[in-house]
């Protein structure tokens, strides 16, 4: 075990001040009880910044943490395509999609299709949702995550993934979502905190003592291949990031799947005061989106040249020599010295609950108000339905449990099957929302088409043509579900009047603070990618 008491009782506080703020902001007044707009949506009355910090704290996990840090390991830089670019996408949402949600005042994604397509398609998407949270997301959370905490303390991955979800599952389940978002704040600043701690050790480490820009200098002039957001085909992680295709092709298709139709992100923004507040909260995470590759990315490339220095176990988490790349993060804690290890740890185990918690709020909240409310016990009391979404967080949570280690353990890297299963609806969801927000001839039969489609081709097309990079094969599968929506759309009834989205009276300005925002962050992505073409 490589925790000592003082890391422990880091931990410890940590966990016991996360009690504590969750029971505090989660509190009732005298004689009253959580309605479902409560305890799913937050009272809709959270500020930008507690939505900004909840949206990162929700993204950024043991996927990230770990999964990136272990491909930065295998693959360098350009798996930091998956955080920069979505700053951008955040921009894109803000501006054009949330004053749509928030026009419709719905609570899930979901709800937004039923009112564009009809029933049929909510019920679909409600069904495909939960199934892809369960089945992919809360098993990756809980594996990743275990297989760190199994690095550090020696704690079997079964062990700790219950004690994980526990943890999240206690402090999530009486508060809802008002609980996990201000909590979130904490949860942002112990992430950023800690992973800074481990970046700079490591670079450290790498330079020799002599300070992390030596470490920085010493990297790029001996693994410069490491320094490429765009690979060459020759690359061996060109199948996973095909070199321009991370720009033209299906990786802005994830992007915008996860980061504008993904109840489990998208459900913080529609707990906002107001459209402001929802578009500066967005603002907020892309600008903390620029800063997570250098506390996820970094040190995995700063790990493969500590491993070739002999001053990590290469055979633990160099994939050539039999290990596994995901373990690259534990390895690296075990640099860090006591007490700090401790926050670098409390840092890992907040991104990991925090979501865990959200994941569990937004399987509640759409079994709940789109399955359970419409479907089989119509008209019952908001406290009935705030207990049911708390029953359906923990039969989600026992589920991931059961199905976590035999899915995940002989995968190769976690976060690279998660992007690639996640393929399999992407295509799929992202054309069926933006024909139903731009074209008002989208109905329901051409709705029902592209989503049928996106998994079938998705099949087909993998055994097909098994080599053909996932980034490649989303974007085509994506441009076809489109064809297929205009095409059965027109070959099929018109849909009715009151399904169209009415873009005119629906307001897509942005403030002067939103609009330079956007303007620095982008010009910040366009001179990360001059710069490390």
């Amino acid at each position: 075990m490589f925790l000592e008491n003082l890391d422990l009782g880091v931990v410890a506080i940590y966990a016991v001040l996360l009690f504590a703020i969750a029971l505090y902001v989660s509190r009732e007044p005298k004689g009253t009880k959580k309605n479902t707009e409560d305890y799913f949506l937050a009272g809709k009355s959270l500020p930008w910044w507690a939505i900004g910090a909840s949206l990162i704290a929700a993204n950024i996990s043991a996927e990230q943490i770990t999964g990136m840090s272990g491909d930065g390991f295998v693959m360098g830089l350009a798996i930091a395509a998956y955080e920069w670019q979505a700053a951008i996408v955040l921009l894109i949402v803000a501006k054009f999609f949330l004053p749509i949600f928030l026009e419709r005042k719905i609570y899930t994604m979901p709800q937004f299709l039923e009112t564009r397509y009809g029933s049929g398609v909510k019920s679909l998407m409600s069904v495909y949702w939960i199934f892809l949270y369960v089945a992919v997301n809360l098993t990756a959370l809980l594996w990743l995550g275990a297989v760190t905490v199994e690095r550090l303390t020696g704690l079997d991955e079964m062990w700790g993934m219950i004690a994980l979800g526990s943890f999240a599952l206690i402090y999530s389940l009486y508060g809802g979502l008002k609980a996990v978002a201000l909590t979130d704040i904490i949860q942002v600043v112990i992430l950023i905190l800690g992973g800074t701690a481990i970046t700079w050790i490591a670079l450290n480490l790498v330079g020799g003592n002599n300070g992390a820009m030596a470490g920085w200098s010493r990297m790029a002039e001996e693994v410069p291949g490491h320094f490429k957001m765009i690979l060459s085909s020759d690359n061996p992680s060109y199948d996973k990031l095909p070199g321009i295709w991370t720009l033209l092709g299906g990786l802005w298709v994830l992007h915008f799947s996860y980061w504008g139709f993904n109840q489990y992100i998208i459900q913080r923004a529609l707990g906002a005061e107001n459209i402001q507040e929802a578009q500066k909260g967005l603002a907020f995470a892309a600008f903390l989106k620029l800063l997570i590759p250098f506390i996820v990315v970094i040190p995995g490339i700063a790990a493969f040249m500590l491993a070739k220095d002999g001053l990590l176990d290469a055979s633990a988490i160099n994939p050539e020599l039999g290990g596994k790349s995901d373990k690259t993060y534990g390895e690296l804690m075990k640099q860090v010295p006591a007490g700090l290890r401790g926050l670098v740890f409390a840092a890992l185990i907040a991104a990991i609950v925090s979501s865990l918690a959200s994941m569990m709020n937004s399987i509640a909240t759409i079994f709940t108000m789109d399955i359970y409310r419409d479907y089989m016990a119509k008209d019952r009391s908001e406290t009935h339905y705030v207990k049911v979404g708390r029953i359906t967080a923990f039969v989600a949570m026992a589920i991931a449990l059961i199905m976590a280690k035999p899915f995940f353990e002989s995968m190769e890297s976690a976060f690279q099957t998660i992007q690639e299963y996640t393929g399999f609806v992407a295509p799929g969801i992202c054309a069926v929302f933006i024909l139903g927000f731009f074209w008002k001839r989208t109905n329901k039969e051409g709705a029902f088409a592209l989503l049928i489609s996106s998994v079938a081709l998705s099949i087909v097309l993998k055994a097909l043509m098994p080599d053909q990079p996932f980034v490649i094969r989303i974007w085509a599968i994506f441009l076809i579900c489109m064809l297929i929506g205009i095409v059965v759309s027109l070959l099929t009834p018109k849909p009715g009047d009151a399904q169209p989205v009415d873009l005119n009276g629906i307001q897509f300005g942005t403030s002067s603070g939103f609009k330079l925002a956007a303007a620095v962050i982008t010009a910040t992505l366009i001179g990360i990618y001059v710069i490390f073409w």
